[in-house]
This record gives structure tokens, C-alpha cells and sequence, in this order.
């Protein structure tokens, strides 16, 4: 007579059941990779007529003007330094802090919704609940409105910049993101690895961090680069608080250059070329480790 499995034919003896309907697949799932498959599912065509546009539109608007095409690039040209390393960096720089804290909190927090104790459960769940399912930059505008400008410590005013609050605001929707993906890794590892540790007397936090957690480094990775390059793609929200990201230094050239209309496009197409070229080996790598990384049955 075959002998019952647990979880199949019977009830689990662990609180972590890894059988679920093969046809869900919900955001928290830990192959969540919507972004990264979009980016790089949209044909190289597209791309080609986006770039034709960008180079076209110039031609286009001098017919109704004296300020021509080599005039509109060498502007660009002119500006691209200074956009550049004091624009695009900065975008990079909030996207690194803010991808840092926000998984160091959102580990933590994914760690709390598998824990047995509701009181430590619910709450987790609640907070991750809210930031997942909030817009980001209506967190911003509270993160900007809620934090102080300055802070007095021991005598000492110390002022809080701009970038350190769109920081915070940003990495309150990552954590709540990450925290789906730790749990998601956590309960994708198949319940006879809690078993067998549990017949080796090992204890809950032992068969966490010496059994299940090792296993899940590598499933996390692919949606954790994911999320990575969707926080990257959002740190332009930052200029409308007044940061001095790749969009707002955009907006200053372009006023230093009398507001020229026909610059709208070669510097904000510029800005879309130069956010391609930092997302779209991000969304390859993803892809090609979930490939790599994934578990075969």
C-alpha cells in the first residue's frame, strides 16, 4: 500500500504547505518577473521608431522656426555632461540607498509573516498590505510632508536634504515588495525539507537558517533585480519634489536654453535612451537567472 503524503493525502505537519493550484500566479509569487519579461518582450522595431522620432523631430518643428536640428543636438550635446553626472547619478544613487533599506527592512518583514505567533504575523501582513497596494508618490508627498527639513541633536541642526526623504519614500514600497518575495521564497521550498529537519531535532530558527533560507538566496535574486529595475524606472517621481534627478536638471537646461519647444524631445528622449541603457541588461540578467535558477521537477 503506498505510503500518505503529507501535504498530498493528508494533512501537513508543518505550517509551510508548498502545494498550491498550478494556474495562480499572483504578484507575491516568487517568479513575479512582469517587468523584466515586458521590457525585454517589446520588439527591436519599436525601439527603431522611437529613435527615428527623437532624430526627426527636430526637422519636423524647425519648418516653423529659425532654430534647427544641428542647433537642438548641439544644445543636448552641450548639456549632456551636466545632466549626466549631476542627473543620472543621482537617480542611480536614490535607486541603490533606497533599494538597500528597503530590503534589509523588507527581509525582516517577510521573515514576520511566516512566524507562527499571530501577533507577530498580522501586523506584518497589515504593513505589507498597505505599502504594496499604495501609489508611490502619494508616499513620496507624505514622506516630503511628514519628515522634517532639519533635525536639532545636542545642540546641533543638522538638515535633512531632499534626496535622504525621497530615499524613505521609496523604499517603503520595496520593502513591502521584497517582504512578498521572502515569503514567497520562503514557502516555495517543498514542506518534506521542514519534515526532515524536524526528524533531525533541529529547532524552528535552526531549520530556518541552516536549511531554508540557503535554499531561497537563489530563488530571490531574479524578482529582487526585478524590483530593482521597476525602484530605477521610478526615480523620476523624485523631481516633482524638487530633487535634482536626470528630469529636473533636464527641466533646468532646457529653461537655460529660453524654453525652446523643439528641445522637449532630444532631451527627453535622451532621458528614455539613457534609462533603456541602464534597465534593459538589468531586465536580461533577471531573466537568464530565473532560467538558470529555476527549480526543475
Amino acid at each position: 500500500m503506498r505510503q500518505a503524503i503529507p501535504g498530498v493525502d493528508s494533512k501537513p505537519t508543518t505550517d509551510l504547505p508548498v502545494l498550491k493550484p498550478y494556474k495562480i500566479s499572483r504578484s507575491s509569487s516568487i517568479t513575479d518577473l512582469q517587468f523584466s519579461r515586458w521590457l525585454i518582450s517589446i520588439p527591436g522595431w519599436l525601439w527603431l521608431s522611437l529613435l527615428a522620432s527623437v532624430l526627426l523631430w527636430p526637422v519636423v518643428a524647425s519648418a516653423a522656426t529659425e532654430y534647427t536640428m544641428g542647433q537642438a543636438f548641439e544644445a543636448l550635446y552641450r548639456w549632456i555632461p551636466f545632466i549626466v553626472t549631476g542627473g543620472f547619478l543621482f537617480n542611480v544613487l536614490i535607486s541603490f540607498f533606497a533599494m538597500l533599506i528597503g530590503t534589509a527592512a523588507g527581509v525582516v518583514l517577510g521573515l514576520m509573516q511566516i512566524s507562527p505567533s499571530a501577533f507577530i504575523r498580522w501586523p506584518a501582513m497589515v504593513i505589507t498590505q498597505t505599502f504594496r497596494n499604495s501609489p508611490w508618490l502619494v508616499l513620496l508627498f507624505i514622506v516630503l510632508l511628514a519628515l522634517p527639513f532639519e533635525v536639532e541633536i545636542a545642540g546641533k541642526i543638522i538638515r535633512i536634504p531632499d534626496w535622504m526623504k525621497a530615499v524613505f519614500g521609496l523604499c517603503l514600497p520595496i520593502m513591502a515588495n521584497i517582504a512578498e518575495v521572502v515569503r514567497g521564497a520562503v514557502n516555495s521550498v517543498p514542506s518534506g525539507q521542514w519534515e526532515a529537519a524536524e526528524s533531525l531535532a533541529y529547532t524552528r530558527q535552526q531549520t530556518l537558517w541552516q536549511v531554508i533560507l540557503p535554499q531561497c538566496f537563489k530563488r530571490m535574486i531574479p524578482p529582487w533585480m526585478n524590483w530593482y529595475a521597476i525602484l530605477t524606472m521610478a526615480t523620476p517621481l523624485c523631481s516633482l519634489l524638487g530633487v535634482e534627478e536626470l528630469i529636473t536638471l533636464s527641466r533646468q537646461a532646457i529653461e537655460a536654453e529660453n524654453n525652446r519647444p523643439e528641445l522637449l524631445v532630444p532631451f527627453y528622449g535622451f532621458a528614455l535612451l539613457i534609462f533603456f541603457a541602464y534597465c534593459y541588461p538589468i531586465a536580461r540578467i533577471t531573466i537568464a537567472m530565473e532560467r538558470r535558477y529555476a527549480v526543475k521537477l
